[in-house]
């Protein structure tokens, strides 16, 4: 079966995590990957995931500055449709193969930078490792949120309930003060899944234009991604229903130690549930949606804090008294969602996983037979497939060289590849992004949809979010804001009678139809892509679900579970080394989600422009969620593969990568060479560090990791942070300060606002707010945010209007109850809001 990239060529020069990743799902798609490696040693290749990462591409090594190498790659650049870079911004232009130079050899070339902080800004030249990104976008100190809430201190106002204090025992994360230390690699994640999208709607937009385009996103950029959910600022905090409890530190996340020892996460937690079923000597879970569905469950409200730490002791003693998978079992019967957490091996032998395709077994040509993460989107006629395995560094040197060889001259090639750009498309402009033009129909829920809706409203679609009337009440809260600004909103009542002819108008008019709610429910309400597909043949229709395709299909799912299956959640925690789970605010299962489902829906797109029909696409949280412990492999018995684990403490893999406290504050190190550690030892005058010491090597200092990061814990003891940092820096030791206020300091960035990576604007209710901006740079087809928060109802009248409905026909259609406008918001209404300019207005 042909896959939807099949005859794209891209050529790999990335090094470190997010290059890799993103061009792991660019070749399950069919992409011909060619890595591009560099002569010597580079450590970051020695990752385990690298062996995942790889897989299906071929690997040739090129010294570019030779020129018989160089001649070679730009014969092969000539006749590439996709090539991704992660130099240090100004080092391609040193190598002469940056996005100019190559783009005139190759116009229709879509040329993707990933850096660590993108260019032109106060931290162009920072050193750009995971752990040192995370530092200092403030990302460590909301893993388990902040003091009443990451919004106050992220607006600099007082924290909710101040004088409120909960037992240790009862919060999440290591029991210590301070940042905390992810294993997950949040701000390439961000990076791989923003590039990722990115290049996929470039190539739709290749499609309509004739050119390709520079890409650009940064691991900075993927921390505020990853971030979404915890970063906001807002002027009117007081706003009600706007603030939840989620945030706070102090509230209890629904993660409980079991009979077993093993851990369960309920989300939301349900004191009802849990009570009553674990009442007796055992369980006695039954389907009765009365306790799903009770009106005392836990809401969104900052006061539910109170009702959580009142109810955590007793629940905590309930979960005590069964196993973790009894637990599970009875959580599947209820239709409750309670997980069990589980470590990234584990859930690479699940055989659920692998039937649906999620899980994949290589024949690695260095380790041997080994799982990692599978295909984790699909589309009806792109299911995907896997290549082989990874290939070892230079495996295919001799092969690319000769391909090039074959190519000619760069010159002949670029001849030819610019004649047929400038006779296709060349007076077609995006104005709005790469997806001008398109319509997309949301009917996503809380954050898994409507965050993928969100995405393609920031890469130019017009999103129309379609809303029930009751909407108002989640549409208020920070976290709905999160994932629904640059969208349009009508309110429907779907169940009066007049609204399917709504519906079908809002059909006739659509590119996308999207949604995240269980298909038997789009199949009541006749929104299922069976019913629509002979009727609107060009709709690309993507549904999410929480589960893979198998018997975990119909239960409720979210990103806590899915950080559970896939080991997220055991490995933030440290678990592997004597630590407790933890649900990071940063997680990216919901977002992931999102972000999996804009890309397939691009990538459906571009096949759609080439093709003129539209198709199924899908994905699913736990997908997205075992992309996020990809760099984890394991044995086919589920055996552990040796690679870095996070400590107990949650302050870093290993000496060299952690977090240490200072006299004042805590500093974050991210050593990879042994360069890196000779440059500590001379700056801090260590001696046992230097070359020729005892701890000189990277062998010496794995076999004594505790005892080195004791001797580097005692010595930052005793100075300021900026003291050291100032000292280290200059010695060209990767480090940042991993400060409380780090977040602040770079919300309030005026080039970082310029440049989108942070949006501000007013709201009509909280006045003015600011969230992560975009993900990704285009320059042939630059996009922006369309706009904050769509309020439910906003643009009910605008909607109809677009849809050919008269102001007679419209107001019949309030009149009746069918549709509403934005006064079903009770808040609305008592503040007096008046609107603001819509975006799309005269349009």
């Amino acid at each position: 079966m042909a896959l939807v990239l099949d005859g794209i060529r891209v050529l790999d020069l990335s090094s470190g995590i997010a290059g890799p990743m993103t061009t792991m799902l660019l070749a399950d798609h069919g992409a011909d990957v060619t890595r591009i490696e560099r002569p010597g040693d580079d450590p970051l290749r020695a990752q385990l995931g690298q062996h995942v990462w790889n897989r299906g591409k071929r690997s040739a090594v090129l010294d570019l500055k030779n020129a018989a190498d160089k001649q070679s790659f730009l014969a092969l650049v000539a006749t590439a449709d996709v090539l991704l870079e992660s130099h240090a911004p100004g080092v391609t232009q040193r190598l002469g193969i940056d996005y100019e130079t190559l783009s005139a050899i190759n116009p229709r070339l879509v040329y993707c930078s990933i850096t660590g902080y993108g260019r032109d800004n106060p931290y162009s030249t920072r050193p750009g490792y995971d752990a040192l990104v995370a530092a200092r976008t403030g990302l460590q100190w909301e893993q388990r949120g902040r003091f009443g809430g990451s919004a106050p201190h992220l607006s600099g106002q007082p924290p909710l309930f101040p004088d409120l204090e909960v037992a240790p025992e009862r919060l999440q994360g290591a029991p210590r003060e301070g940042p905390l230390f992810p294993a997950s690699r949040f701000p390439s994640l961000g990076a791989a899944y923003a590039a990722t999208t990115a290049i996929s709607a470039a190539l739709r937009a290749r499609e309509v234009t004739g050119r390709g385009q520079w890409v650009e996103t940064s691991l900075l950029q993927g921390a505020l991604a990853a971030g979404v959910l915890a970063f906001a600022m807002a002027e009117k905090l007081d706003t009600p229903m706007f603030m939840s409890w989620v945030g706070d530190s102090r509230s209890p996340k629904g993660l409980f130690e079991c009979k077993d020892g093993r851990w369960i996460h309920a989300w939301p937690p349900n004191p009802r549930f849990i009570l009553s079923a674990g009442a007796g000597d055992t369980l006695n879970a039954t389907p009765d949606l009365t306790v799903r569905q009770d009106p005392e469950r836990i809401g969104l409200g900052v006061e539910e804090i109170f009702v959580l730490d009142h109810y955590w002791e007793p629940m905590a003693q309930t979960v005590k008294k069964f196993t973790a998978d009894e637990w599970t079992a009875a959580g599947a019967i209820a239709q409750v969602c309670i997980q069990k957490v589980r470590s990234p091996e584990e859930a690479l032998v699940d055989p659920l996983l692998m039937a649906d395709d999620v899980v994949t077994e290589l024949a690695d040509p260095e380790l041997g037979p080994i799982r990692g993460a599978g295909i984790l989107y699909k589309l009806e006629r792109s299911p995907g497939a896997i290549r082989g395995p990874a290939p070892k560094k230079g495996a295919h040197t001799a092969e690319v060289k000769s391909e090039a060889a074959r190519a000619g001259s760069a010159t002949k090639a670029a001849s030819a590849v610019g004649a047929a750009a400038s006779t296709r498309g060349a007076s077609k402009p995006l104005a709005k992004g790469p997806l001008d033009g398109i319509t997309v129909l949301d009917f996503g829920l809380a954050v898994a949809g409507p965050y993928a809706g969100q995405i393609l409203s920031d890469l130019g679609a017009r999103v129309i979010k379609v809303n029930a009337l009751h909407d108002w009440y989640w549409h208020s809260s920070q976290i709905a804001m999160a994932c629904n600004r640059g969208k349009q909103s009508i309110a429907i009542d779907l169940k009066k009678p007049g609204s399917k002819a709504v519906i079908e108008r809002l059909l006739g008019s659509a590119d996308v139809v999207m949604h995240n709610m269980r298909y038997r429910a789009a199949i009541k309400l006749g929104i299922d892509y069976e019913s629509l597909k002979d009727r609107f043949p060009r709709i690309v229709y993507c549904h999410t679900r929480g589960f893979e395709r198998g018997p975990r299909l119909e239960l409720p799912g979210n990103d806590q579970t899915g950080a559970c299956l896939a080991g997220v959640e055991w490995e933030d925690g440290g678990c592997a080394r004597g630590g407790r789970p933890i649900w990071s605010l940063t997680n990216m299962g919901d977002t992931g989600n999102g972000f999996l489902a804009a890309i397939a829906i691009c990538q459906a797109l571009y096949e759609r422009e080439k093709t003129g029909r539209g198709q199924f696409c899908e994905t699913a949280i736990v997908n997205a969620q075992m992309f996020n412990t990809s760099y984890a492999a394991a044995r086919p018995d589920g055996s552990r593969i040796e690679r870095p684990l996070l400590d107990a403490m949650q302050t870093g893999f290993s000496a060299g990568v952690r977090l240490y406290p200072t006299r004042d504050e805590w500093l974050c190190l991210s050593l990879v060479t042994d360069a890196h550690w000779h440059a500590l030892a001379k700056a801090m005058g260590l001696p046992e560090l230097a070359s020729g010491g005892r701890y000189a090597t990277a062998a010496a200092r794995a076999g004594a990791d505790e005892d080195v990061a004791k001797l580097l814990e005692h010595r930052f003891a005793t100075e300021p942070a900026a003291a050291l940092f100032a000292k280290l820096d200059a010695a060209g030791v990767p480090c940042e300060i991993s400060g409380e206020n780090a977040s602040r300091e770079l919300w309030r960035t005026p080039q970082l606002i310029r440049d989108g990576y942070v949006a501000k604007y007013q709201h009509r209710i909280i006045g003015e707010m600011g969230q992560p901006g975009l993900a990704f740079h285009f320059s042939d087809t630059p996009s922006a945010v369309q706009g904050p928060p769509m309020m439910v109802g906003e643009h009910s009248r605008e909607i109809l209007a677009s849809l050919g409905y008269s102001e007679a026909e419209a107001g019949a259609l309030f009149e009746a109850g069918v549709v509403g406008d934005e006064t079903v918001n009770p808040t609305l209404a008592k503040t007096g809001a008046k609107p603001v300019a819509s975006p799309w207005e005269k349009k």
